[in-house]
Order: C-alpha cells, then sequence, then structure tokens
C-alpha cells in the first residue's frame, strides 16, 4: 500500500526525474518533479509537500553546490516542516557537513541505486511523520492538562480527615510508587490525583485521565495501547493508545473497579513489563508511566467476591489514600461554601455574597450524600437564583436526607428502612438498578419498597 506522502523531485537532468519518478511513485500517493528550483517558493505555498530531494548544482559546469545551499536555506525559511534529501554527483563529505548544518535531513550521491534511493526516502519519510506525532502529542497533552486544571480547581480542607489526606499526598508525590485512591463519588479523587502530579518529578509531564467505566471491551484495547492502520474494519490510520500519551508522565486511571475480568490480564501484563504492543502489530513498546488508579467501588471486597484480581490490586495500590466523605469532614463545609461562592459570585458578577448563620446551619446539617460536587453545585444555584448580597436557606433546595444523631434517630424498623432507601436514591440520583445493588435487594422489591413508602 502506498504511504501518504508528497514527495518532490528538483534536478535539472532529465534522466534522474525520470528515474526517481518511476522508482518512488510506487510507493508513494504523490511524486512531483520539477526541473527548475525557481518554482519552489509556489509550490510549496500550493500544497503540503513531505520530502523535497533538491539537486546542488543547476548551472551547466557548477560543483561548488553553492546553489543548492541557497534554495535548501530558502525552503527551510520557508516551511521548516519539509524535510530535505540533498543530491549530487560530486561526493563531498565537507559539502555533505554543511548541507547538515544549514539543515538537510539526509545526503544522495548520484549515480545512486534503486534501493539506496527508496530506503533513503522511506527513512527520511518516516522520520517526518514521526516528528509531526511527538510534536502533535505534546501539544495536545499540555492543553490538554491546562484544560483539566482549570476545569477542576484545587483541593480545598482544612479537616483532621483532610489533613490525613494531604499529608498522604506530600509523602507519596515524591516517589513513583503506584497509587490507588478510593472514596465515594464526588469526594475529589481526579483533584488527589492531580495533585500528586503536580507535585512530583513529572509534573512538567503530561496527566492522561482514561475514565474506565466509559469504554467498552471491543475498544479497549484500542484506546489504552493504539493501533495500527488496517487493524480491524474501522482502522483507518493509526492510533496513538493512552499509554502512548501519558509517557513520561502520569497515567490515571478512573474507576479501575469497573473493568471486567477479561481485560484484567490484560492490563496487568502492561503494568508488570511496562510495554505494551498496539493492536495489529507485534512489535512492543516500552512506556514510562507514573500510575494512579481509583475506584468509589469496595475493591477489596471485590476481590473477596472473585470480581477484581488480587495480584492487580497488589499492583496497583503500593498506596492507598482514602477519600472521607463530606459529612466526616467536621468544618470543612463553610471553608468550601465560602470558596464556591468566590468562584460563581465572579463568575456570575455577584462579588462580596455573605452566608446567613441559619444557611449555614442548614448545610451542615445535611448529609451530602453527593459530596464535594452535590455542594459545588448547590452553591453555584444558590449564587445564581438568590436576589439578596446574603444566600439564605430557601436558596438552597436540599431537605434530606439529614444527619441523624442518636438521641433523634428512629429506630421503627420501616422508618430505618425509608431513610436508608432515599439516600440511596440521593446517592444513585434515583438510579434504580445501582440503588437496589447498593441496597442488596432486586430492581422489583425495591419498586415495591417505593410505593409502599410512597417515594
Amino acid at each position: 500500500m502506498k504511504k501518504k506522502g508528497n514527495i518532490l523531485i528538483v534536478d535539472d537532468d532529465e534522466d534522474v526525474l525520470i528515474t526517481a519518478r518511476m522508482i518512488l511513485r510506487g510507493h508513494f500517493e504523490k511524486v512531483q518533479v520539477e526541473s527548475s528550483p525557481k518554482k519552489l517558493e509556489s509550490m510549496l505555498k500550493a500544497g503540503d509537500i513531505d520530502i523535497i530531494i533538491l539537486d546542488m548544482n543547476f548551472k551547466t559546469g557548477a560543483t561548488s553546490g553553492n546553489e543548492g545551499l541557497f534554495w535548501l536555506r530558502r525552503i527551510r525559511e520557508l516551511d521548516p516542516e519539509v524535510h530535505v534529501i540533498m543530491n549530487t554527483a560530486y561526493g563531498d563529505i565537507q559539502l555533505a557537513v554543511e548541507c547538515m548544518k544549514d539543515g538537510a535531513t539526509d545526503f544522495l550521491v548520484k549515480p545512486w541505486e534503486q534501493e539506496k534511493l527508496l530506503s533513503t526516502v522511506k527513512n527520511v519519510f518516516e522520520l517526518k511523520q514521526s516528528r509531526k506525532e511527538i510534536t502533535r502529542l505534546e501539544g495536545a497533552s499540555q492543553t490538554l492538562a491546562k484544560d483539566l486544571e482549570k476545569v477542576h480547581g484545587e483541593l480545598i480542607g482544612s479537616s483532621p480527615a483532610m489533613q490525613q489526606v494531604f499529608e498522604s499526598i506530600g509523602k507519596v508525590a515524591g516517589t513513583d510508587a503506584d497509587v490507588l485512591i478510593l472514596g465515594e463519588n464526588g469526594t475529589g479523587k481526579e483533584l488527589v490525583a492531580r495533585a500528586i502530579h503536580n507535585s512530583s518529578r513529572r509534573a512538567d509531564k503530561p496527566f492522561v485521565k482514561v475514565d474506565l467505566s466509559s469504554l467498552t471491551e471491543s475498544l479497549f484495547e484500542s484506546e489504552m495501547f493504539g493501533h495500527k492502520k488496517g487493524a480491524f474494519t474501522d482502522a483507518r490510520e493509526d492510533r496513538v493508545g493512552r499509554f502512548e500519551v501519558a509517557d513520561g508522565g502520569t497515567l490515571f486511571l478512573d474507576e479501575i473497579g469497573n473493568i471486567p475480568m477479561s481485560l484484567q490480564s490484560k492490563l496487568l501484563s502492561v503494568l508488570q513489563n511496562r510495554q505494551f504492543s498496539k493492536v495489529g502489530d507485534h512489535r512492543t513498546i516500552p512506556v514510562d508511566i507514573r500510575l494512579i488508579c481509583a475506584t468509589n467501588k469496595s475493591i477489596h471486597r471485590m476481590v473477596e467476591e472473585e470480581r477484581f484480581r488480587e495480584d492487580l490490586l497488589y499492583r496497583i495500590n503500593t498506596i492507598e489514600i482514602e477519600l472521607p466523605p463530606l459529612a466526616d469532614r467536621s468544618g470543612d463545609i463553610l471553608t468550601l461554601t465560602r470558596h464556591f461562592m468566590k468562584v460563581y459570585g465572579k463568575k456570575y458578577e455577584k462579588p462580596g455574597l455573605k452566608l446567613s448563620k441559619d444557611t449555614l446551619k442548614k448545610l451542615e446539617n445535611y448529609a451530602w450524600p453527593g459530596n464535594v460536587r452535590e455542594l459545588q453545585h448547590a452553591v453555584e444555584r444558590a449564587v445564581i437564583m438568590t436576589g439578596s448580597d446574603t444566600l439564605a436557606p430557601e436558596d438552597f433546595l436540599i431537605r434530606k436526607p439529614v444527619k441523624a444523631s442518636p438521641q433523634n434517630r428512629s429506630l421503627n424498623v420501616e422508618e430505618v428502612e425509608k431513610q436508608v432507601i432515599q439516600e440511596a436514591l440521593e446517592k444513585y440520583k434515583g438510579n434504580l438498578t445501582q440503588a437496589a445493588k447498593e441496597l442488596g435487594m432486586g430492581r422489583s422489591t425495591l419498586y415495591r419498597k417505593l410505593t409502599r413508602y410512597g417515594l
């Protein structure tokens, strides 16, 4: 199959143009020839040329190579991405060195053999494609890191529970130890991962997040390890996988507990050997990553139930960091609320907002099943809806569940069951299947109880 390359040969020898074109056109989609370098500027502006094979001398009897050097420098000015192969009948080593200093990629001496011309052009083309891909990946990674930082903000908290988390981050960040972050949805697991990355020796390298819960089994290998063109029906071009993008930096595998058993062995093999193969390619690619994983599932129970490989768990949890739910972070609700008020006050042009004592009491008495994420959304809504400079209790649409103290908690079995069902529904935002699984009952049973309790 021909490579998607555009090759231009510039030479005043008609035989050279004919021969080179015949050799190369069977391997590249587009091969152009031109006898005069004076058309180079217009041709470079007209199309995306990958490689130029440039003669050193154009005037009759000329052997100095000055013309070739002039046009080489001009090409570099017009399009630095074009790779140039110098072509001359005079094997002057000093001239070759000068060409390389001025930006030539390789050097051919006429008369060349067919194999030499073809191998040189192919090698230069592969080099160009590699450099182009590296540049693209570096730019994409930097953009991704900046976007994530802007969107997700910072990790905030002064409670004893959060101080333990900050202490763990400080101890582990300077190492390359694999980290497993545990915690409910909305507790800030990704923020912890980014805090570790930003304080590590890899901070200037990519931070690549993969949401494993969103990857189907059929796409897992292609997304994670990449594929070669033609590896399967829809593989129309080469693809770089997440491991390769994260090389040198941090790979954050979110929702690691969602990966099916059938794929866990493949992931384990790559993590153990720190090398992988793209789909459709037998060659192995070494990779240097810092691995951070996260899950909201009871992963140790999953190991006991043989739903998660024990050896994979050992591989990913050199260090475990468990994030507390917001309900257990005494004192942080006020700190977080003030932070989000400042953020959204600025966003919606309502600076200087205050918080009443009754409002704070309402927020502190709420159980926050959605954790920090739920609080953030609640504050944003309150800032938008308030017509005052002080956020009032009615600006927050939260009613239940509330924290129950041992003194006022009902011991009635039906009341307790109703409360637990409400909490499960809040936690999974009304998803009956997930709520039923959490409660340990069938979906039809849960539906009957919802009807019974008028929920």
